[in-house]
């Protein structure tokens, strides 16, 4: 049966009775049909001063083609933290439409562990996408008609920065000319288009507390250079105002359910590769005042997701996670082990023992640089054998961690109980610390790539382009108490995605610098990384269909 199907057979409740287990009045929402809802300014606000609960974070080994089930687990391991009696929130990032008509498909989990609707949340749920485009593409009309009316800032329109966005894979709008036509048409130049998750107005989004904030970093965007070589921010243009007005209720979080009828939050998306692919702080401190506990999720692999997690969300907020539930799946592990796509339902042992690397680095890297107790979730697949889980079994037990097998996917809640016991347990026992960040403030900008380099990827070295060195030098007379967001590959540790598996003693390229000033870090590119991701040859779009009902096919 299919995720869709599943999903029409749960019995959702109405979201007020959602929000009313959580003691929120129907007062404070802010309802979008039946089923989800917007909580309001006036309640955030109250929960101000609450205490807050348990953070829990979901990450994954080195993804691949196999699936992890990372979502899955998230919204299982959180139905069965209710179903033991323990108040918990899901905290989730809003999928983007590009990947739900390419190839990737949405962010709502599956089989019997989803957040519902899914059709609503994988297409437009409340809009915060639509708004953000918007706002994002509000700025660059800006810039450009500045430039056409006589450019009193003396931009140099060969070094504009902001590119326009929208929320679709589209890679013939990766690099365009506008202004043909002549003059009436505006100034000629190169321009481009990025994916709407890899603007720097959605990274913001999800690392602001406050409308305030909000609109203070919108403010410091950097979108150019005059021809002076000074650098120019939105705030000049006197368009941040009309950003954050138009952005006003996408700030606010997405109140859902799971198939079970558990509250989900979800909020924000960021690029998990350019940004920092986490969802909103907002929603993850409102969600801590509410429940006992709130399980979020990192995107990608912890190699990417959980250090970001860590180095740029949690440093910027002073959220810091309790424990962390690291997804790994058997299949996955043959795969980085050197088994083909294709033989994965096949039982080989050899295989599983040479991709356990994988898991062992993501594993010492949230035992040893984040200082983070750690359950490892083996998500089951029905091609898994008995041998292939005692062998996993002993081998994590081997590296010194807690495991557990989970069938949340087949058997909801109910298949998820042993890891949510085993997360009970390490986080009772947990002696009250703060977990460690991989990097002080104020170290070089340059130490702190090579830092994230070694530390976690295993690489001996970076190597920096000579134009990424002098910029990186002079950002960091300015900008050296920034974090550093790596952008590369999620499929290895290293830059090149066929290295799979562990690999050590490689140097890892950094290509180019990026200043995000209103995010507040720096963005390092490390290899080919597509910030306008294309299609392929048969994207899921051919499979998308209405039915004479208004019932939505062929989705998941």
């Amino acid at each position: 049966m299919s995720d869709s199907s599943l999903a029409r057979k749960a019995k959702l409740i109405h979201i007020q009775e959602v929000a009313s287990a959580l003691g929120i009045l129907e007062a404070d929402i802010e309802p979008y049909g039946r089923m989800k809802a917007k909580l309001s300014y006036e309640f955030l606000h109250r929960l101000e001063g609450r205490p807050e609960g348990k953070l829990i974070l979901v990450t994954a080994m080195s993804p691949t083609p196999a699936g992890e089930g990372k979502t899955t687990t998230t919204i299982g391991l959180s139905d069965a933290l209710n179903r033991l009696g323990k108040k918990t929130i899901a905290c989730l990032r809003e999928p983007s439409l590009g990947p739900c008509f390419g190839m990737k498909g949405g962010a709502t989990g599956g089989g019997h562990a989803q957040v519902a609707p899914m059709e609503d949340i994988n297409l437009h749920l409340t809009g915060d996408f639509h708004a953000i485009t918007t706002a994002h593409n509000l700025l660059a009309a800006v810039l450009d008609n500045h430039m056409q009316h006589g450019n009193d800032l003396n931009i140099d329109p060969h070094r504009v920065v902001w590119r326009r966005a929208m929320d679709m894979n589209d890679r013939s709008l990766r690099h365009t000319i506008i202004g043909l036509g002549g003059k009436h048409n505006g100034i000629t130049r190169e321009d481009g288009f990025d994916i709407t998750v890899a603007s720097e107005i959605m990274a913001i989004l999800c690392l602001s507390s406050s409308l305030h904030e909000l609109r203070d970093r919108l403010s410091r965007i950097l979108v150019a250079y005059t021809k002076d070589g000074e650098e120019v921010h939105a705030g000049q243009l006197k368009v941040h105002g009309a950003m954050t007005a138009l952005m006003r209720d996408a700030m606010k979080p997405n109140l859902l359910q799971t198939l079970e009828n558990n509250p989900v939050i979800v909020h924000g998306g960021p690029f998990a590769n350019i940004a920092h692919g986490c969802n909103s702080v907002s929603a993850t401190r409102t969600a801590l005042k509410l429940a006992e506990y709130v399980v979020t999720e990192a995107g990608f692999g912890a190699d990417l997701g959980a250090e970001k997690f860590m180095d740029i969300k949690c440093r910027k907020s002073g959220l810091r996670p309790n424990a962390a539930v690291l997804v790994a799946t058997v299949r996955a592990l043959k795969f980085h082990g050197g088994q083909a796509l294709e033989d994965l339902g096949k039982c080989n042992i050899e295989a599983l023992r040479a991709g356990v690397p994988n898991l062992q680095r993501h594993l010492q890297n949230l035992q040893h640089c984040f200082q983070l107790p750690v359950v490892v979730a083996i998500n089951y697949f029905n091609t898994d054998s008995e041998e292939e889980i005692e062998f996993l079994t002993k081998e994590i037990e081997r590296l010194g961690a807690a495991s557990a097998v989970c069938r949340h996917w087949q058997d909801g809640s109910a298949g998820a109980m042993a890891l949510a016991e085993k997360v009970v347990t390490v986080l009772e026992k947990r002696e009250p610390q703060a977990c460690c960040l991989l990097y002080p403030d104020e170290m070089p900008l340059a130490d702190k790539i090579r830092t994230i380099a070694q530390k976690i990827y295993g690489a001996t070295d970076i190597s920096l382009d000579p134009k990424a060195l002098r910029y990186l030098n002079e950002l960091d007379q300015t900008y050296r108490h920034f974090p550093v967001c790596i952008a590369k590959t999620q499929y290895s540790f290293s830059a090149d995605p066929t290295l799979l598996g562990a690999p050590a003693g490689f140097n890892l390229p950094v290509k180019e610098v990026i200043l995000r000033k209103g995010a507040e870090f720096i963005v390092a590119i490390c290899g080919e990384i597509m910030t306008m991701p294309g299609l392929p040859k048969h994207p899921a779009s051919e499979k998308i269909d209405i039915d004479a009902h208004g019932q939505i096919t062929g989705l998941f």
